[in-house]
């Protein structure tokens, strides 16, 4: 690619999160590419960012072939962090417990589970075991499995871990490769017919480019709309509820889905949970305020009728973080714009961003570089499935 001077750049990546800084590892460390990245991220402390507020999940357990695929290619990839990120000797330990997900259906979701349970083997999965009411009870004997039917245990490659020092490490060895990372907020973007020429920014100005990524999380929506394009990806708020609990919960609980959606995993001494809202209580939002009420009215209940050691929880604590949530189908939105060749979506990915950012670094990087996906096929997860009404609906939904 050719040297362009600094008010320009070949790629420009607007977002320097998780997922932007996984593009641009991915991109400086292609040993073809010697080109100008640059990575536009307004708030580089990442205070209000959706990465570091995240649970820090992982899994394979999904319905979907190539979320499947992008949950191994990030499970050996976490494994892998201290040595592929590891810049002047300074290896990044993000603290991955492999801990698993324990997702529980009701009779009426056993059906789901199973099927959901053939295509992770269908698809090389071996760490996931479908577990009767009574195997349930033997290993979890402080689950109650009142109208439990049937569990799905992730045994290994499934956990979670420090999703801020991931962030950190992507951006740290990306810049040590050559990336640039500018503090700045995008304000507008130029197009000539079929190409995206320019990004204007708050205080740097015009800079040129010749791909742009759209990379911007929870605002991606907005950063789109400033090209005339129409991207269904809104924020939306998602509360994480820190408790104790007096009565030890032994063995280790996995991070266990009840049939209502309520979650919770350990967190050090004590542990986290919480629930999607109902679409009733669930607007688009900005803010960062917490609310209490969710988790004693819908949380707390239904963790007690799980857990009956959790019937005398204490909370301690609480967040609020951003989902950049795809409202078409909840689904990554991966790929070119069909008609700006230059511009190319990582968007949308409804709270599995974090978990899917290796992947998805990876294929952004191959499509970029190599002219398509090379790895993991993500051609379904284009922007033009919207415009042909073929959503991905994804059945194994946190």
């Amino acid at each position: 690619m050719s040297d362009y001077p600094h008010n320009s750049s070949d790629i420009v990546i607007v977002g320097g999160g998780v997922i932007g800084s996984a593009i641009a590892y991915f991109l400086t460390s292609d040993p073809v590419f010697s080109g100008r990245v640059t990575v536009i991220e307004r708030d580089p402390t990442y205070a209000r960012a959706s990465t570091p507020l995240s649970a820090g999940g992982i899994r394979q357990q999904f319905s979907t072939p190539e979320n499947i695929a992008i949950g191994q290619f990030g499970a050996a990839f976490l494994k892998q962090v201290p040595e592929l990120l590891e810049v002047e000797g300074d290896r990044p330990d993000i603290h991955f417990v492999e801990g698993g997900y324990l997702f529980l259906a009701s009779e009426t979701g056993r059906p789901i589970l199973e099927r959901n349970h053939a295509t992770q083997r269908a698809e090389g999965v071996k760490g996931t075991v479908l577990l009767e009411p009574a195997e349930l009870a033997r290993r979890f004997p402080w689950l109650s499995l009142e109208g439990i039917a049937l569990g799905c245990l992730g045994v290994r490659d499934e956990g979670w871990f420090d999703p801020f020092t991931l962030l950190q490490a992507f951006k740290r060895k990306a810049r040590s490769l050559g990336a640039v990372y500018l503090k700045d907020e995008v304000t507008g973007i130029e197009r000539d017919a079929g190409r995206i020429t320019a990004v204007t920014l708050r205080e740097g100005g015009r800079l040129a480019c010749g791909t742009m990524v759209n990379a911007a999380g929870a605002q991606a929506g907005r950063v789109a709309a400033l090209a005339g394009i129409a991207l269904p990806v809104v924020p939306k708020k998602r509360f994480v509820y820190v408790f104790d609990c007096r009565t030890p919960i032994e063995p280790l609980a996995p991070l266990t889905i009840d049939p209502s959606g309520v979650y919770f995993r350990p967190e050090g001494k004590g542990f986290i949970g919480g629930v999607s809202p109902p679409e009733d209580r669930d607007p688009d939002s900005d803010d960062l305020e917490v609310e209490y009420d969710l988790f004693e009215e819908t949380v707390w209940p239904s963790l007690a009728e799980r857990v009956p050691a959790f019937e005398a929880i204490k909370l301690t604590g609480a967040w609020a973080g951003h989902y950049d949530y795809n409202i078409v189908d909840q689904n990554g939105i991966v790929g070119r714009h069909p008609e700006i060749a230059n511009l190319v979506f990582a968007n949308g990915f409804s709270g599995h961003g974090l978990q899917q950012s290796p992947a998805v670094g990876r294929a952004v990087a191959e499509l970029i570089l190599q002219g398509g996906y090379r790895s993991i096929d993500l051609t379904r997860f284009g922007y033009e499935r919207f415009a042909r009404n073929e959503p991905i609906l994804e059945l194994n939904v946190v």
